[in-house]
């Protein structure tokens, strides 16, 4: 991340860790290894809080910006 880390999530497994950040994105990472996976980007404001789906497919974002966005983890796609 650019700036500070606002929300930190680990999956259901433990394999993976989202993260949320004032610089208006959340990101991927895989736990055992800290290796970025993917950047979730759309926000156009801080992103204050990111949460993993029940069966962690999904990784849900909310923004300052007034927005919330459902991402999959395997695409990327919103």
């Amino acid at each position: 991340h650019d700036d500070a880390v606002t929300s930190v999530s680990f999956s259901n497994d433990g394999k993976l860790i989202a993260t949320a950040s004032k610089d208006q994105t959340a990101r991927l990472w895989c736990a055992e290894s800290g290796a970025q996976l993917r950047i979730f980007r759309g926000h156009t404001n801080t992103v204050r809080s990111v949460v993993f789906s029940s069966t962690s497919t999904r990784v849900l974002t909310a923004s300052y910006d007034g927005t919330a966005r459902v991402w999959d983890v395997a695409s990327g796609d919103e």
